[in-house]
């Protein structure tokens, strides 16, 4: 049977189904040209780059490195990636500084609110929903380039656990056994965990290996800010457990990461 029994009116020159969805806004000039890895006519942003989150025996680490690019230049070597989203989870960003960052802000508002009005913390897994859905609202700028994807972990009070999901840029929402890693040095860090990772890590040896599965990521992809020890730039590093948020040390982080640096590479 005919292709063209099966266009559902479209106009002239639109592929027939089966052929991929951005041939189809292309048709329909709903998506930008793209040259190289940026849209014509887009907006060049900083954007955030390693993020990394890993469970061990008392909740969750979660770790950001400081840079932020525009291209192939830095446009920022102190941003911040990690934020307490409430007294008992975390975010971190990567993609799209500006917007990632009003996308916190406004899930921080709204976690807030929720507690006001109801009386009580909504748990980890509907925190997980809603930035997921506050995501998904921003798919219309991924057309134009401006990407954001975050990292979430938290304590869970229920079952007196840790527990981190991963996002993609539609929206998707997957929970992470171990170990959960995005943006451009993600794929590296992930690499480094798969073999360093084992259950039952405490505090102390869980700072180490995520330290480590950075500087690792920041090795190899050029995008990743490594700990700069001549400028006392270190990655932000913080820990939920059932205590609640806490942001480590820098001095702790300082240390930790130089032995970081001097074994791995």
């Amino acid at each position: 049977m005919s292709a063209e029994l099966f266009t559902g009116g479209l106009p002239p020159g639109a592929p027939a189904p089966g052929t991929s969805f951005a041939d189809l806004l292309r048709s329909l000039d709903l998506a930008p040209e793209w040259k190289g890895d940026r849209a014509e006519g887009s907006v060049r942003a900083p954007e955030g780059t390693t993020v990394l989150a890993l469970r061990y025996a008392d909740g969750v680490i979660m770790v950001g490195d400081r840079q932020a690019t525009e291209g192939h230049l830095v446009a920022h070597r102190r941003i911040q990636k990690v934020f307490q989203s409430d007294g008992y989870s975390a975010v971190a960003i990567s993609g799209t500084a500006g917007l990632a960052i009003e996308m916190v802000r406004l899930f921080q508002t709204e976690l807030e609110h929720y507690e006001k009005l109801e009386g009580t913390r909504l748990s980890l897994d509907g925190k997980a929903t809603y930035l997921a859905r506050m995501v998904r609202s921003q798919l219309p700028m991924v057309f134009q380039g401006l990407v954001v994807v975050p990292l979430f972990a938290g304590f869970d009070e229920a079952s007196n656990e840790g527990r981190l999901y991963t996002f993609d840029v539609v929206g998707g929402r997957y929970e992470e056994q171990d170990f959960g890693a995005t943006g451009s040095g993600g794929r590296d860090a992930k690499s480094y965990l798969r073999g360093a990772y084992h259950d039952g890590l405490d505090e102390s040896a869980a700072l180490d290996v995520a330290l480590r599965a950075l500087v690792v990521a920041s090795d190899e992809d050029t995008a990743t800010g490594g700990p700069d020890v001549q400028r006392g730039i270190f990655p932000n590093v913080v820990t939920v457990t059932a205590v609640g948020y806490r942001e480590v040390p820098e001095d702790q982080v300082a240390t930790i990461s130089s032995s970081a640096m001097e074994t791995v590479r």
